[in-house]
């Protein structure tokens, strides 16, 4: 594995850069976001610019991960592990599959559980939609999707507005949350849509945005 190639590829959907593990709650959302989603790879030892820190006990980040994997996790995320030497640093790699006992939940510090979702580079909270496309995911094989005049809409207001909430989409094809919820989900499964989740709102653009 090239570790220096992986890391020019910066943080994304299927990898994170951790410095060190000091909270299980905060790791949990990480295993937890890759497990609902695509996997992907923990780097322990690498900072958030790229830099090649190193761990100082390989031992004592497993302990953190594996704990938190199996307590702070539910269903428990499974890990596996690469130590990595780059200069005489040592750099842990945690590689995180893509669940097929989705959705898992993360133990916050006030003792609930949440969904998390990987989206880009963060760990975000999922809402009802995306936890509804996680369910979705388990499915083997997704269901083709029909395309008519409602996704025709959906598509035609993207291109004008440059994205849509649940709300306005409901509004636009006169039709309940629930329904227009389902079209939604099922874009964003084909790849033809993304969410977008943030502190006021949640909202969806073209997957070319």
């Amino acid at each position: 594995m090239n570790i220096r190639k992986l890391i020019l590829q910066g943080e994304g959907t299927t990898l994170d850069f951790k410095k060190t593990i000091t909270n299980h709650e905060k790791i949990a959302r990480s295993l937890v976001a890759f497990a609902n989603h695509k996997g992907g790879q923990l780097l322990i030892g690498v900072a958030d610019d790229g830099t090649i820190k190193g761990v100082k006990s390989e031992d004592e980040e497993k302990y953190m991960l594996l704990k938190s994997a199996e307590q702070f996790c539910r269903p428990a995320v499974d890990l596996s592990f690469e130590e990595i030497y780059v200069d005489d640093k040592l750099v842990l790699v945690v590689n995180i599959n893509a669940s097929e006992t989705k959705p898992h939940y993360a133990l916050d510090e006030n003792k609930k559980w949440w969904v998390y979702f990987r989206i880009q580079d963060k760990s975000l909270l999922a809402s009802k939609i995306l936890v509804d496309v996680i369910k979705r995911t388990t499915e083997h094989p997704l269901p083709s999707i029909p395309q008519g005049k409602e996704e025709k809409a959906l598509f035609d207001y993207l291109t004008q507005e440059g994205r849509i909430t649940l709300k306005q989409y409901s509004k636009i094809i006169k039709t309940s949350y629930k329904k227009a919820q389902k079209i939604l989900v099922n874009q964003i499964l084909t790849g033809a849509i993304q969410p977008h989740t943030s502190e006021k709102e949640e909202y969806f653009t073209s997957i070319s945005q």
